[in-house]
Order: C-alpha cells, then sequence, then structure tokens
C-alpha cells in the first residue's frame, strides 16, 4: 500500500538520544542522522517550512507522541556526513553531491499527557496510522491531518 503524503508527520526518536524537552530546550535543531533514503526523500522533497511534526519516543517507556515540533525550513545537507567523529559519517557523501538532506525542526509544544502507543491503538480514527502499522520502521513517516488532530487533541487533554 502506497504512502500517501499529507503535509502532516510522525518523527520517531529515542528520549535518551534527543526528546521533546531537549527539542524545547534547544528551541530548533538539524534532524539529522537519518540514513534511510525513503525518509530523506520525504525530508528532502516533501517536507515544507510550517509543516506540524508529532515527536513519538521510540525505545522507551512508554512509547509513544509526547509533543508538537514543525518544519523550520528546507531541507539542507546533513552536516554529520561530512564529521568524521561523528557516528552518521559517510565516507561516500560527496559536499559537491551530498547523500543525506534533512530539515530544521522547531518547538513547538509538549503535551500535557503522552499520547500513548497503546492509547492510539485503542482510539477510533487511528487504526491505519503508519505507526501502528506492523513493519512500519520508519524514522519519520507522514500522517493524515485527521490523525494529527486526534493526536493533539489527546495530548492536550488526555
Amino acid at each position: 500500500m502506497p504512502i500517501e503524503i499529507t503535509g502532516y508527520w510522525l518523527a520517531k526518536t529515542e528520549p535518551y538520544v534527543y526528546s521533546i524537552d531537549d527539542l524545547e530546550r534547544d528551541g530548533e535543531t538539524e534532524w539529522d542522522g537519518v540514513r534511510n533514503y525513503q525518509v530523506r526523500n520525504f525530508m528532502r522533497d516533501r517536507m515544507k517550512k510550517g509543516q506540524k511534526i508529532l515527536i513519538y519516543h521510540s525505545n522507551a517507556k512508554p512509547l509513544g507522541v509526547f509533543g508538537i515540533a514543525e518544519v523550520a525550513g528546507p531541507a539542507h545537507p546533513d552536516s554529520t556526513q561530512f564529521d568524521p567523529k561523528s557516528k552518521y559519517y559517510d565516507e561516500k557523501s560527496d559536499p559537491d553531491d551530498p547523500r543525506w538532506w534533512c530539515p530544521d525542526f522547531k518547538y513547538v509544544e509538549t503535551f500535557e499527557t503522552p499520547v500513548t502507543r497503546d492509547m492510539m491503538k485503542e482510539t477510533p480514527g487511528l487504526e491505519d496510522i503508519n505507526v501502528l502499522r506492523r513493519g512500519m520502521r520508519l524514522s519519520v513517516m507522514p500522517v493524515s491531518k485527521k490523525e494529527f488532530e486526534i493526536i493533539r487533541r489527546l495530548g492536550r487533554t488526555g
């Protein structure tokens, strides 16, 4: 089944690496280190300034959406690909023709109540959200406007 691009996104992050609290503290950050071609293409070609992003904490307890960010501007070459000290260094990437691209994310809000994976499974309207699909392992994926609004409402009201 092809993935529909709607202008709303969900980005997974491991909170011990970079959490919604880190994004709130920093205000804005380069969403670097992604090394999946489909996700790179989403970020490079489909993400536009002002689009909203659900920040999902993965590999954590509980799993779920903890807040919202937005795309701060157009994608640019991921700086970590050229840094030999970075774990995301790519010796085959050429500065004149970069392989990896990413946008900057800007903090919007932290939810009063995290919208856990279990809550999503039980909420009408979220039956088809990509993050709950078996085998969907992308770190950035589109969500529908309806899915985004349901999760935002749950996060703000519990």
